[in-house]
């Protein structure tokens, strides 16, 4: 069996197996572009402007979040803008029974500059109206609101989405044409007949015109394709396909990977979020200074249970993102010990293309003509879906 027609197989079936969830990621990836000021035109209430004022320290805010939560309640995260600072909330569990407590609501979400209540909500959570609309549009783009099932589905449909962006590529390029040896008519060349394959005949048929808008606009688009197909491997498989092809090519290195599981997830530690966010801060203070970087204002800090530590992520003078920032250092939740740092870029090369991969497919680099282009992405990929899916009907007819 010749290997063209085989790769065209391929090319078709996994396309088709693939279709309707690129077509939610498309979609949704494309008003995720914009997904603050979609948030914030629906719930106002939630956001606050700057207005030249400096937020509070987190020390503080941690504090304000305490006296608004229930005795039965423990905030695990932070994470800060310029417009609000959301606090994940869990509840804490029955001594007594060993149930959880039942709390209407998991994410606390304050004024970073007074500590004031702006609201509160099940963060993903469609029933609660238009509140929840985007954030459960970004649970459908990332797991298809379906958790850990949802992130296995779309890990695993963006994987054969990055090998197909190979195998649609190969696709494109010309078949060898031969030519009679007494024959007068000349084989165009190579370069000849491959652009064709960029070209759309508007005044073909509709079937031509389907077939050259999936050709030519996956080979226009190819590299942007690529690149959020293998960043959402990193999504969703980034501690198991992602990590090893990586670490096999790269220097790359994640707490999730390199710190092991403790037998038991961290219902208490001995470290409590206030003195992590001071140990913190300490410990990126110091490398600030070894490193030759500027801290410029911090952007999260979280507990990782299963795994007994925290994580202080800061923005700094190292960081690709437009805003936010992925400057972080690990500290034990328990011994308060750094067990890692981590910079953007600089530090490890497969560290520094992944966050590269990261900004660009958060569409959180280059400003507002990326956004618009990533929003336009989120369309094309829709469309590439789609025509796909016709040209197999047409095809199977």
């Amino acid at each position: 069996m010749k290997i063209r027609p085989v790769w065209v197989l391929v090319h078709r079936y996994t396309g088709l197996a693939m279709t309707i969830f690129l077509v939610v990621v498309g979609l949704t990836g494309s008003l995720l572009a914009f997904y603050k000021e979609l948030d914030g035109a629906f719930n106002p209430h939630l956001y606050v402007s700057a207005t030249g004022r400096t937020p509070l320290p987190f020390d503080a805010l941690i504090d304000n979040a305490n006296e608004y939560i229930e005795p039965q309640a423990s905030v695990q995260s932070l994470w800060m803008s310029a417009s609000a600072v959301q606090f994940s909330v869990s509840p804490l569990q029955n001594e007594l029974t060993g149930q959880s407590f039942d709390l209407n609501y998991d994410q606390l979400i304050l004024d970073p500059y007074t500590g004031l209540e702006l609201g509160r909500r099940r963060w993903g959570a469609i029933s609660e109206g238009m509140t929840n609309l985007l954030p459960f549009l970004y649970k459908l783009h990332f797991n298809l609101a379906l958790d850990e099932v949802g992130m296995w589905i779309l890990g695993i449909t963006a994987l054969i989405w990055t090998i197909d962006c190979f195998v649609g590529f190969y696709l494109t390029l010309p078949a060898k044409v031969f030519v009679a040896p007494n024959s007068t008519s000349t084989a165009s060349s190579f370069w000849q007949r491959w652009g064709r394959a960029w070209l759309i005949k508007w005044r073909g048929s509709s079937v031509r015109i389907n077939y050259d808008l999936h050709r030519a606009g996956g080979l226009w688009l190819w590299l942007a394709l690529l690149v959020f197909a293998w960043s959402s491997v990193y999504m969703n498989l980034g501690d198991t396909v992602y990590q090893k092809v990586m670490q096999s090519v790269s220097d790359y290195h994640q707490p999730w990977t390199e710190i092991e599981d403790l037998p038991e997830p961290l219902v208490h530690p001995a470290i409590d979020l206030r003195e992590a966010y001071r140990l913190g801060n300490q410990a990126l203070s110091r490398a600030a200074a070894e490193h030759g970087f500027q801290i410029e204002v911090p952007v999260a800090l979280w507990l990782n249970p299963a795994k007994g530590f925290y994580v202080y992520c800061v923005r700094s003078s190292l960081d690709i993102q437009d805003h936010e920032g992925q400057t972080r250092v690990v500290i034990d939740a328990n011994s308060g010990q750094q067990k890692m740092l981590l910079l953007p870029s600089g530090q490890y090369n497969g560290n520094t293309i992944t966050s590269w991969l990261m900004a660009l497919h958060m569409a959180n680099v280059f400003g507002l003509p990326y956004r618009l282009f990533v929003c336009f992405l989120g369309l094309v990929i829709v469309m590439l879906s789609v025509t796909g899916v016709v040209i197999w009907s047409k095809k199977r007819r």
